[in-house]
């Protein structure tokens, strides 16, 4: 289930929440009104366990084709991590690093789920995201992802630019004091 925990910058971490929240209304509502884009989108195809990326895009097309309608983001990929990918523990850490892109990170999960966590103004807003979310961050927006210990997800990353997924790591540590997906996902 998607899930939103607003807690603030300040502290341990763990303090009691401002939010905890799985309505995807209020979802949107609380993440729209700090700049972030989320929407509830259909995933009328069922991936095969084998589905490399070119199968990926294939099976996802006409929801590609949406977003580029809109003409900002030409280049798309899928990242697609299940619990044996032999990377899963490098990716891992590196994605839980406080980063920023100069451009928006657009993601369509279309299997799976994970946590994007994003530090804005004081705040540090939790958003488990799962098959059928659709989420925009701002380019310059101070966040980091867990794939959790055991990763299984898929998402379309879509980019303005050709280079792909280029982060500006901040080297605050912040991340290292909120709770990871799993933790998340049993309070909620």
């Amino acid at each position: 289930m998607t899930h939103l925990v607003i807690r603030s910058a300040a502290g341990d971490g763990h303090a009691a929440p401002q939010l905890r929240c799985s309505d995807a209304a209020v979802i949107a509502r609380e993440l729209g009104a700090r700049g972030v884009r989320f929407e509830r989108w259909a995933t009328p195809a069922s991936l095969a366990t084998d589905a490399d990326q070119a199968a990926i895009l294939a099976a996802y097309a006409a929801e590609i084709a949406r977003v580029q309608a809109e003409g900002r983001y030409r280049t798309v990929d899928a990242i697609r991590l299940g619990p044996d990918h032999p990377d899963r523990e490098a990716l891992r850490a590196k994605f839980l690093s406080e980063h920023t892109h100069a451009e928006d990170e657009v993601r369509f999960f279309v299997e799976g789920r994970g946590l994007f966590c994003l530090h804005i103004e004081g705040e540090v807003l939790q958003v488990v995201c799962e098959q059928g979310d659709w989420i925009g961050v701002p380019a310059g927006t101070r966040h980091w992802f867990d794939t959790g210990a055991r990763p299984f997800f898929c998402a379309l990353r879509f980019f303005d630019n050709s280079d792909g997924w280029v982060a500006s790591f901040t080297g605050d540590p912040i991340a290292t004091r909120f709770p990871l997906l799993e933790e998340v996902l049993a309070a909620a």
